[in-house]
């Protein structure tokens, strides 16, 4: 894989992996638009690792002062009894939300990339599921914050995370949805949102990146590890951004121009893929 590709691949990941938009769906899609050939599930998975570092480089704190009272220990010294309890409360309700969409993600992982990782039911879904965020956000009250997010909210919108497994949908897209359908703000479903991403996207990476580097060491991969490296720090820098970028965008606006865009996506895929099925009859 030339290096600009692997770098146009890696400012994708970054934008779109926390803009509710799919990544999943835009790795797919525009190789295929462009002819290039599929970079491969292990690579996809690589560039998720810089996305790793930057969600935990922008919510490094956060987590310590979540997981560490979550583990019974005194974190601010400052903190009052009530938000400490409020933080081990939240961590646990994070831990306890990652595990029906990684199980879901597990058992279901082949059938989806066998059977609708192509460009029409890509397509269908993130329309369908621009329309449903359409909905959540016009009846969004936006009243609760991040600490008022309850054990049973955090399972919701757990449940729901396993549906971005099928391309299209999103991780951020399903997850910030349901977190409005809850009654959360907009920013703060975002930052749930990408607090829970922190440990899927850590668990994709460490299950997939040993067989990467098993490829490379057979020879087998058309990637050089410099330019794996250059397109994971990219991905990173760029992640970083669009977490900064979005949640300072969601304390003022709605989630409408990622409907729109959502909407125009799918209808552009249908269309091209209707004109080259009748370019090739």
């Amino acid at each position: 894989m030339p290096l600009y590709q692997a770098l146009i691949l890696a400012i994708l990941q970054g934008l779109t992996e926390f803009l509710p938009i799919s990544s999943t769906a835009h790795l797919i899609i525009v190789p295929w638009l462009l002819g290039w050939e599929d970079p491969g599930k292990a690579f996809d998975v690589a560039l998720h690792a810089g996305t790793l570092v930057a969600v935990l480089a922008y919510f490094w704190r956060t987590w310590l002062e979540l997981a560490l009272p979550g583990l019974g220990m005194r974190y601010p010294a400052a903190a009052t009894p009530q938000e400490l309890d409020t933080r081990k409360r939240l961590f646990w309700s994070l831990v306890a939300a990652t595990i029906p969409g990684a199980l879901i993600g597990f058992a279901l992982q082949h059938f989806v990339e066998e059977h609708l990782s192509a460009p029409v039911p890509i397509a269908i879904a993130a329309m369908l599921m621009g329309l449903v965020m359409w909905w959540a956000d016009a009846r969004s009250s936006g009243g609760k914050h991040i600490d008022d997010v309850s054990f049973g909210d955090s399972m919701f919108i757990g449940f729901s995370q396993a549906l971005a497994l099928f391309p299209g949908v999103s991780r951020s897209g399903i997850t910030i949805t349901t977190g409005l359908l809850r009654g959360l703000s907009r920013e703060a479903a975002a930052r749930f949102s990408f607090l829970l991403a922190t440990p899927i996207i850590a668990g994709a990476a460490a299950y997939e990146i040993p067989k990467l580097l098993k490829l490379h060491k057979a020879g087998t991969m058309d990637l050089s590890m410099s330019t794996l490296a250059i397109a994971v720090a990219v991905s990173g820098v760029v992640g970083y951004a669009a977490i900064a970028g979005l949640l300072r965008y969601l304390q003022t606006r709605s989630l409408k121009i990622f409907v729109v865009y959502r909407l125009v996506f799918g209808m552009v895929i249908l269309l091209l893929t209707f004109l080259h099925f009748h370019a090739a009859r």
